[in-house]
């Protein structure tokens, strides 16, 4: 159950920030933080996150209200190059990056579903 968003035209850099608050929670918590997020970045996830959430309802049959965002990453895709004009005839070349946005949604075990909303799952091993 996952849903990728290729050559998307943000930086990674940018996009990871707010990918790295998503993963590991809820997907209703997931989806709460994106769209009260005001950064472009939040709103390309969005759209991928609620399309990993609609695959897995729609391909595989699961319940929405079970799920968690189990991986969400980012990867580099190709940059644009771009020629800037400077001084002395010379010229600069800009890189416009963009990204491949990977959400892997899966369902919840019923002790671990309560971990997951309370992020108590990272604090277990310490």
């Amino acid at each position: 159950m996952r849903a990728v968003s290729r050559m998307v035209r943000i930086s990674p850099k940018k996009a990871r920030l707010v990918i790295d608050q998503i993963r590991g929670k809820h997907v209703d918590r997931a989806l709460e933080i994106v769209r009260l997020s005001k950064t472009k970045a939040a709103r390309l996830i969005r759209k991928t996150l609620e399309s990993a959430i609609a695959n897995a309802e729609n391909n595989h049959d699961l319940d929405a209200s079970k799920l968690f965002v189990k991986a969400a990453y980012v990867d580099e895709g190709p940059s644009l190059k771009r020629v800037l004009p400077r001084a002395r005839g010379r010229a600069d070349i800009i890189r416009r990056r963009t990204s491949h946005i990977t959400v892997i949604v899966a369902e919840a075990e019923a002790g671990a579903e309560a971990e997951t909303k309370t992020g108590a799952k990272a604090k277990e091993g310490k």
